[in-house]
């Protein structure tokens, strides 16, 4: 029987549905990069939110981008909300693919069983694995995952810098604010690197007040500086995961989080835990795991 993969005519249109979360989304492309390699005549555009958009732009696996479906051969929902399915179902296409497990996965023409399944293995599987199982699944040949893939022209700084980020999107996910302080001062004095600090619009970065703050960048000025660092530090959030797809060293303090399903993928780092909760991490811990990938000016 043959896979759906060669089912599609030359030149098909692929509507991947991924409509939010940074981190969703940047681990989403190594699956894309998989598809496009196995078949480099589809024409993959990619279903997402406005705010979520510049993840993808550049970005020469990908043909389009926008926020709805429009035709296609194959819509592939790798999003799975009530919103996502309605797309889906809306899209008429013929082959409508995401996971089984997905609620009202029965308007799918091809269900996607478990990546545990199509990996073959019974552990928890990472982000960028689960995605990348759909493709496999498709008639991708099993192989290596690769890291994520981002376009960024990497900013220049006359001194090496180290980007941190030290928000989150919930108090049990973020680390005290006066220990990353602690912490960029350690950086500028014992490492030689320039802090620099990622806030968003709803981030308090007055402790910041001494340090290169980048505040409410957008994503594709993101990517640049993360492209130009020689170092990350920040919570369980998507800009580590930006980072990571550059090949940068990140150390990334989890809290409540499956450092197994989102640690950082196919880069160096240092991935800090606690049982007892994330402000259990000490300065001690987050200077060490910077020592031990050697990173300086």
């Amino acid at each position: 029987m043959s896979c759906l993969l060669d089912r599609l005519p030359s030149g098909a249109r692929v509507s991947v549905i991924r409509l939010r979360s940074m981190g969703d989304c940047v681990l989403t492309t190594p699956a894309i990069a998989l598809l496009k390699r196995r078949r480099p005549d589809l024409k993959i555009h990619m279903v997402v939110e406005p705010r979520f958009a510049q993840v993808f732009e550049g970005n020469p696996d990908i043909a389009g981008i926008s926020a709805d479906v429009g035709p296609a051969d194959l819509v592939l929902n790798l999003h799975g909300g009530t919103r996502s399915m309605l797309m889906t179902l809306g899209s008429m296409a013929r082959y409508r693919a995401g996971f089984a497990h997905h609620r009202y996965s029965f308007i799918y023409s091809h269900r996607i069983p478990r990546a545990q399944q199509i990996l073959g293995v019974e552990r928890p599987v990472h982000t960028a694995e689960h995605l990348a199982s759909a493709m496999f699944w498709l008639g991708v040949p099993t192989g290596e995952i690769p890291r994520a893939k981002l376009a960024a022209s990497p900013m220049r700084s006359a001194r090496p810098y180290a980007v941190m980020h030290p928000f989150a999107s919930a108090p049990e996910k973020a680390w005290p604010v006066e220990r990353f302080v602690a912490t960029a001062s350690h950086l500028d004095t014992v490492c030689g690197l320039e802090p620099c600090i990622v806030a968003g619009p709803g981030d308090d970065a007055t402790r910041f007040w001494r340090f290169r703050v980048v505040r409410n960048a957008p994503i594709n000025e993101v990517k640049n500086l993360m492209a130009g660092a020689a170092l990350f530090i920040g919570n369980d959030s998507g800009p580590a995961h930006i980072a990571a797809a550059f090949g940068v060293p990140v150390v990334v303090l989890f809290g409540p989080s499956d450092p197994v399903t989102w640690a950082p993928w196919r880069t160096e780092s240092q991935v800090l835990t606690s049982r007892d909760g994330i402000e259990q991490i000490t300065l001690e811990d987050v200077a060490g795991a910077v020592e031990s990938l050697k990173v300086r000016a």
